[in-house]
């Protein structure tokens, strides 16, 4: 049922980014940061410095923002696959590759509706503390090359704004278009993801199937989870690396703006090189693949429908 569904979604979407979180900050600065103003060297040197520097919560900056919006966007990612998976079919026959790759293309389209303003107030949050820290290490830094104390630098104080305050700004200033920054970017990400990975899930659960009427082991379903949304991951790293840079709001000292896509992609490639577009798919790899197993497991489990079924009984 349709609310089983969305319930299962959502319970995936919470238990999933609750354990994957701090590693999709640590990919959000190490994507953000560029050339020449490079705070981190990798994933274990950001956790550490922002332990260090913000304390242990200061690796769940922006994780209210998720943790409010992952409900609705798993479960719509997860029921608008199998929405269009069940129309694609033919009188129940198996779809096929190409069936299976449209009904993910439907499900990446449809999420974006959500995942768009999320992933846009998260990206500030995240990145907030990279920014603040670059600008204290530089008042450090010309705070010691100068030669008398006047003209020593302030240190940089941050000051921590929340994802009210954003969305407050971002619609008084530019309207809903403004929470919708990088949209086209998101499309450019979510749809060639869903496209791989609901196929590749699919095809991997059926390899532990025994009964095609039966479902597969749960640990077949996390398995499988885990290789196609790793797989995914990775494949479409280069268009989030992009997405990143066009919703991020505050910019490091020195560091490029960008004007879209084409704009991103070609200063990227010639200031930064091709690898580049592979900053954080390490990271994003680690975050993806727990966070779809779970969201698999859970969503074929099918915890709403023993909630659901308890409701009855319960009353009776």
């Amino acid at each position: 049922s349709l609310p089983a569904k969305l319930i299962n979604g959502g319970i995936a979407g919470l238990i999933g980014v609750t354990c994957v979180f701090p590693i999709d900050l640590a990919k959000t600065r190490l994507q953000n940061q560029q050339n020449g103003q490079r705070m981190y060297s990798s994933m274990s040197d950001c956790l550490i410095k922002t332990i260090r520097s913000e304390g242990y919560f200061g690796m769940y900056r922006g994780a209210a923002v998720n943790l409010t919006l992952v409900t609705p966007e798993k479960a719509i990612k997860l029921a608008a696959n199998d929405f269009f998976r069940h129309h694609l079919s033919k009188d129940g026959k198996k779809l096929t590759l190409l069936r299976e790759m449209l009904a993910g293309c439907g499900a990446g389209t449809c999420q974006v509706i959500v995942t768009t303003p999320m992933e846009m107030l998260k990206i500030q949050l995240q990145d907030a503390g990279r920014i603040a820290a670059q600008k204290k290490l530089m008042a450090a830094q010309a705070q010691l090359s100068s030669s008398s104390a006047a003209g020593a630098a302030e240190p940089a104080v941050e000051t921590r704004t929340t994802a009210t305050q954003i969305t407050r700004e971002l619609l008084r200033s530019k309207g809903i278009a403004g929470l919708y920054k990088g949209l086209g970017a998101t499309l450019l990400r979510d749809v060639p993801f869903s496209i791989v990975y609901f196929p590749l899930f699919a095809n991997l659960n059926k390899l532990g199937q025994k009964d095609p009427n039966v479902k597969a082991p749960f640990y077949v379903s996390f398995l499988s989870g885990c290789v196609a949304g790793s797989t995914a991951a990775v494949a479409v790293n280069p268009c989030d690396v992009i997405k990143t840079r066009l919703q991020s709001l505050q910019r490091g000292v020195n560091e490029d703006t960008y004007s879209g896509i084409l704009d991103c992609t070609k200063k990227i490639w010639q200031k930064e090189g091709p690898m580049a577009f592979l900053k954080g798919a390490y990271c994003r790899a680690l975050v993806i693949a727990p966070l779809f197993g779970i969201a698999q497991v859970v969503y074929f489990i099918g915890i709403a429908e023993f909630l659901l079924d308890m409701l009855p009984k319960h009353r009776a």
